[in-house]
């Protein structure tokens, strides 16, 4: 039952407001002993000429809110009108809905009909993928789960960064020092080892700099030799890159790259040009801006070329004809804000309204404790594969020392796969614990930490919470929906809002485009369980009713949070 709405319809009847309106003042009271929903009577003050406190008493009492069974009761607490729901009927409700959903827990059908492009990830061909590359990501992959569970069509979209000069230099370098067998060996590293040298040697001859510009120029006209080598780095690029992704959980719809919009750089010229919107600026060819507020985007260069933001406008021409999208989402680094900006006003000057329908997530920087910073002309990466890797042994090395301080036995094929979901999680969480456009700054104790805000916390709630469930099974006990309404006490009160909130989450987080809206929910969670887990004895209880009851708490709360991972990429283990 949506308790909100129902209150609001009730106050709209009394006060004469709009539902809308009303339901936009119902609050959340700072602190659990003032209620479940507060409503401010200032704004009736004027029409009915009343202080808000008196408003506030007489709401309080009015005889509408007698027949709610589900309100326990309704009190004024000076201008304020708060209400507090039956425990006991919020207990069965809320838990009731939880366990007969079980992992589908949260699933809504809003985005019913409609289309959303989430484009993410999107690494370099060539190029090492590195920690930086993962903020987008894994941010990218969060929306994309939070929008279809939301009842959202959703695109995964891998914009490629497959064009440009770049390939050129690597034509160049690899024609002079590459090794065909470490190519075919570790390709990201071979390209990487002579892109880096050819920066080096360019600084000293700048007719490596005319050649690199030659080979490009001899890729983009289309010549074979040139464009069968970028074929090459391609396909080993991403043969990398999927194995990583395999590992990660994530796939893709389409990988269509900034070569492929390149062949619609033509059309988007004309059409800027049919508009009468290119004007010459220092040889270039630009659109003014300048009623945005922004500056000139360039369209063509003085030589004729193209940059990104053509590319970028054919992209999302591509995308509304294809796919007639009713969001177009780029999860791209903060400092492209300025360029997305000038891409969506070009879009909205030449006619398109779902120019409107853009928008791009920014996202902070990586960093670790020693500021280290990223490169890849100067080879000083860090990359992610080697990251999850230390996240993994460093988390086999916790597990394995408390096995055998615990004297717990497992196999290796089990403390490999813990080691292994654990650790990946511990560094996805990492991304998506704070807002997207914070900076991350890595320390191993605080993403390990098996008592922190972490990946590793929460998933060893969930699995000691499933071990509880295992040996109430044993002792012949299942979870009950039967007496839910034994649930009233402070800690299990607490615990029955965070999960019935977890829904709420949700929405919000794709409202805003922020994952750890979902994630500071599920964290909730698992520290109020925790909490009643200390105070409260579940196979202890004094009735075997409220034993069964509170293993359908414990229930609940494991859908709940391994739905809420699910969310972010995370998986969940059932013992550690």
């Amino acid at each position: 039952m949506d308790y909100k709405s129902e209150i609001a319809q009730v106050l709209s009847g009394i006060t004469g407001l709009d539902f809308d309106n009303v339901y936009k003042l119902i609050e959340i009271p700072p602190q659990s002993d003032m209620g479940d929903f507060a409503f401010p009577c200032f704004v009736l003050a004027k029409t009915m000429h009343k202080a808000p406190q008196m408003i506030a008493t007489d709401i309080a009492a009015d005889s509408a809110f007698k027949s709610m069974q589900w309100l326990d009761k309704s009190v004024n607490v000076g201008p304020y009108v708060n209400f507090y729901i039956d425990r006991g009927v919020f207990a069965k409700d809320t838990l009731g809905t939880i366990i007969n959903l079980g992992d589908r827990y949260g699933e809504e059908n809003i985005g019913e009909g409609k289309t959303i492009i989430v484009e993410y990830s999107s690494p370099n061909i060539a190029k090492p993928f590195h920690v930086g590359h993962a903020f987008t990501t894994i941010i990218g992959n969060s929306l994309a789960q939070i929008y279809t569970k939301l009842g959202y069509k959703v695109i995964r979209m891998n914009h490629l960064g497959d064009y440009g000069t770049q390939f050129g230099k690597l034509i160049t370098a690899y024609r002079l020092w590459g090794d065909e067998q470490k190519l075919n060996e570790s390709p990201i590293d071979e390209l990487l080892r002579i892109y880096v040298k050819f920066h080096e040697e360019e600084k000293n001859d700048p007719e490596l700099t005319i050649a690199a510009r030659d080979n490009f120029k001899k890729l983009e006209d289309g010549c074979p030799d040139e464009v069968a080598l970028w074929e090459k780095f391609r396909d080993m690029s991403l043969v990398v890159f999927n194995k990583l992704y395999d590992r990660m959980g994530l796939t893709f719809d389409n990988y269509n790259g900034e070569a492929y919009y390149a062949k619609m750089s033509d059309d988007v010229v004309n059409m800027l040009k049919e508009k009468n919107l290119l004007v010459e600026s220092e040889g270039a060819q630009v659109v003014d801006l300048e009623e945005y507020g922004y500056p000139p985007c360039i369209i063509l260069k003085s030589n004729g070329t193209t940059i990104y933001a053509t590319r970028d406008l054919a992209a999302a021409m591509y995308r509304y004809e294809n796919y007639k999208f009713d969001k177009n989402i780029y999860v791209v680094g903060i400092p492209q804000a300025l360029h997305f900006k000038q891409v969506f006003a070009v879009l909205k000057k030449a006619g398109f309204d779902y120019a409107d329908k853009c928008e791009h997530v920014g996202f902070g920087l990586v960093k670790f404790k020693n500021n280290m910073k990223f490169s890849t002309r100067d080879g000083n990466i860090v990359l992610l594969e080697e990251l999850i890797d230390e996240s993994v042994a460093k988390t086999k090395e916790i597990i394995t020392n408390n096995c055998k301080q615990r004297g717990v036995d497992m196999t290796d094929d089990e403390i490999n796969m813990i080691s292994e979901k654990v650790g990946l999680g511990a560094v996805i969480y990492t991304y998506v614990k704070s807002g997207r456009e914070k900076d991350i700054v890595f320390s191993w104790e605080e993403m390990l930490d098996f008592e922190g805000d972490t990946a590793p916390y929460l998933i060893y709630t969930y699995a000691r919470t499933r071990s509880i469930l295992r040996k109430a099974k044993e002792q012949g006990l299942e979870p009950s929906l039967k007496s839910l309404d034994l649930l009233t006490n402070d800690d299990e009160y607490l615990l029955i809002r965070a999960l019935g909130d977890f829904k709420d989450a949700i929405v919000k987080a794709a409202n805003n485009n922020e994952p750890f809206m979902v994630m500071r929910q599920v964290s909730l969670i698992a520290r109020s369980y925790n909490r009643f887990y200390n105070n409260s004895s579940i196979l202890g209880a004094d009735t075997e009713e409220l034993k069964c009851a509170r293993l359908a708490l414990c229930e609940a709360v494991c859908d709940t949070i391994k739905s809420g991972l699910a969310l972010v990429g995370i998986d969940v283990v059932e013992r550690m």
